[in-house]
């Protein structure tokens, strides 16, 4: 597993449903937030992604467990850490927690397939992503 990277995430008042926690759905773009960040610290932007090498990286699968709520405006750090990595996959393990606390409100295991965006079929991750990815491993 890897070391991990950490983003941080203010809720708004737009996160929340009409019981003043957050919407259950918004911890999954939290978590797609610290991914891309993620993706970004190690060089590489979705766009350039996409131009430069025909792929996007498309949500194969995804297990969330709500352990307790966050409210609005918590400060919060989104977890994200590898657990496994293959020529056209990588799996991760998440959580998000509040800041200064290591007590996770969410947990999350959310598989990525690389995707040929023109055929939307499966595509071997491109050689420098591998790389990169094995460099934080």
């Amino acid at each position: 597993m890897s070391t991990g990277f950490e983003w941080p995430v203010r809720v708004y008042f737009e996160d929340t449903d009409t019981a003043g926690v957050v919407y259950y759905a918004n911890y999954l773009k939290f978590m797609e937030r610290a991914r891309t960040e993620w993706l970004r610290s190690l060089g590489f932007e979705q766009d350039v992604l996409m131009e430069q090498y025909g792929i996007v990286f498309a949500v194969r699968r995804a297990a969330v467990d709500y352990l307790a709520p966050a409210r609005f405006n918590d400060r919060l750090v989104v977890d994200c850490r590898i657990e496994r990595a293959g020529r056209a996959s990588i799996e991760f393990e998440q959580r998000v927690r509040r800041a200064g606390e290591e007590a996770p409100l969410v947990t999350g295991r959310i598989k990525l397939a690389c995707i040929d965006m023109h055929g939307l079929r499966p595509a071997p991750i491109p050689e420098p992503i591998q790389e990169a990815i094995q460099s934080v491993l």
